[in-house]
This record gives C-alpha cells, sequence and structure tokens, in this order.
C-alpha cells in the first residue's frame, strides 16, 4: 500500500487537446532524475492511481508531469482537467531503474524517446551527470504530428548551455514539419538519417543508447540496434541500450 502525500497544483500547460503538462507543489523525499512516481485521485469513493515519470529533476521544483489525455480513461481526463489551486495524490516513493546510474560508459548518448517519453530525458538532462560523463549527448524525440512536439524553450536551453554535446534531432512519422525529419525512429536508425542528422556515430564501440516509449518502437528500435551488434544493457552484463517501455497511462 503506497503512502501518499497531498499535493498541490500550480500550473497547467496544454500543449495540445491531449497532450498536457501540471505543475505540483508536494513535498516528496528525494528521488533520482529518470524515475517515475503515481498520481491518483479519489474517484467515486476510490482511489485511482497511474504511474507518470517526474519531467523536473530532483533539484528542480515544482514538480512537473506531462502526459496524454486517453479519451474514456479512467484518470487522465480527470487529470488533464485539474487547475491551479486543485489537489492530486502524489505517492511518496519513486520507483525505477532508467535512471543513469544503471548505464555504463561511453563515449557518446543516445537518448531516443517517443510522444511523453521525451519527459524523463528532460529530468536527466537537467543534472549534471550527463554532461559531465558524455561527450555527445543526442536527444531525439519521435512524434506523429508536428503539434505533437513540445518543451522546445527548454530543449533550446540544453542547446545554448552546451552548444557543441547536445544535439537535437525531431522526428515526425504522418507529415513534413520543418527541421523534423520524417518516418520512424527505428527506419531512420537503420538508413543511418540520424547518425547523419547529428554527425555522431551510433555504434557499440562508442555510444550507450537509452529508449523510452511506446513498446513497438522499442521492441523494433532494439532489434536493429542488435543488428548493428549492441546488447541489452543488464547488471549481471553490462551492454549498450536500456530501455523503459512507456504507454501513456489512462
Amino acid at each position: 500500500m503506497s503512502n501518499w502525500i497531498q499535493g498541490k497544483v500550480i500550473a497547467r500547460r496544454p500543449w495540445t487537446g491531449k497532450l498536457v503538462s501540471l505543475q505540483v507543489e508536494a513535498d516528496i523525499p528525494p528521488f533520482t532524475a529518470g524515475q517515475f512516481t503515481r498520481l491518483a485521485l479519489d474517484i467515486d469513493g476510490e482511489r485511482v492511481a497511474r504511474p507518470y515519470s517526474f519531467v523536473n529533476a530532483p533539484h528542480e521544483h515544482p514538480l512537473e508531469f506531462y502526459f496524454v489525455i486517453v479519451p474514456g480513461g479512467a484518470l487522465s481526463p480527470r487529470l488533464g482537467a485539474l487547475d491551479a489551486g486543485d489537489s492530486v495524490w502524489v505517492a511518496a516513493q519513486a520507483s525505477g531503474f532508467f535512471v543513469l546510474d544503471e548505464v555504463p560508459g561511453g563515449e557518446n548518448l543516445w537518448c531516443l524517446a517517443t510522444g511523453t517519453g521525451l519527459g524523463v530525458f528532460l529530468s536527466i538532462l537537467a543534472t549534471g551527470e550527463p554532461w559531465r560523463r558524455f561527450r555527445h549527448i543526442v536527444l531525439v524525440h519521435g512524434v506523429r504530428h508536428g503539434s505533437d512536439l513540445s518543451y522546445g524553450e527548454k530543449l533550446a536551453q540544453f542547446a545554448a548551455a552546451h552548444p557543441r554535446q547536445f544535439h537535437m534531432i525531431p522526428v515526425v512519422s504522418r507529415e513534413d514539419s520543418p527541421q523534423a525529419l520524417q518516418g520512424r525512429i527505428p527506419a531512420l536508425i537503420e538508413k543511418g538519417a540520424l547518425e547523419e542528422r547529428a554527425g555522431v556515430p551510433l555504434t557499440r564501440d562508442t555510444s550507450q543508447v537509452m529508449i523510452c516509449g511506446n513498446p513497438a518502437m522499442v521492441k523494433d528500435t532494439c532489434a536493429v540496434l542488435e543488428a548493428r551488434g549492441m546488447q541489452r544493457n543488464r547488471r549481471s552484463a553490462p551492454g549498450h541500450v536500456t530501455t523503459e517501455n512507456y504507454w501513456r497511462a489512462k
């Protein structure tokens, strides 16, 4: 049974009709960038909870969460309707192992995200550790439509602070979009388009890859990387690819 802390929404940002960010004040214990917690509301006498990754780094306040509103979902439509001053429950204990402590060393760090899986990388990249450990950091964000690309201001801050180290590649799968590559992340890796855009190699000798997104993307991307000789990272057998399935919570 989780211990819950009552938080208060201090800001709501609707990116599109279905994509929303909430900023929440809640006095929770420390967590590690890349971890997730659970948000909950009391609905018809039942506490309904779903997992959500932190967008903010551990040293940043308030807490921030980025999610899709799923029509007919038990929780996400209600979370998406919250506004400043409303209450929300936050699980006291963060969870998850999609953190840099679990990632072996390498020259380059590739961060591959689809949809709201971007949020976990915003948390990680807002800390100092990735910039100390890796020569190049490539963040790839895949979405269906150009309007789904979010957090441009924060990404621009990373680019301004680390102009030679940070490489941002937006990917849009269902339409042409300015400055974005078109297609799916696995196919763009297979034909070398991401490496060409970033000017950074994606090989077992140079790179660590973190993947956070829908299960189909994670599976297909792992298959493409395995064909390049890259192996899943495990504590008992360190490799090159660290994954997190991140699907929309209802």
